[in-house]
């Protein structure tokens, strides 16, 4: 894109919808980007995501296992 001279064209303003600066207990960063995984069900990482829909919004959130990188669970709301 930088080198045909194109640039995204932003329809609205980008709104920040994390918030660190509040009193409430935080989980520690245990992974710290790591990853890789030796076993089954060593590793962990979860992931919610809002879908737009005729409805309104629909709410996913999943599991991931590390290793084999197959989903374990997931939930829509």
């Amino acid at each position: 894109m930088r080198e045909n001279g194109i640039t995204p064209k932003r329809t609205h303003k980008f709104k920040v919808t994390t918030n660190n600066e509040h009193k409430f207990a935080t989980a520690s960063n245990l992974l710290k980007r790591d990853f890789t995984a030796e076993r089954l069900n060593q590793k962990w990482a979860v992931d919610i995501s809002y879908i737009w829909t005729a409805e309104g919004w629909l709410y996913l959130a999943v599991v991931l296992d590390l290793y084999s990188r197959r989903v374990m669970g997931w939930k829509v709301s």
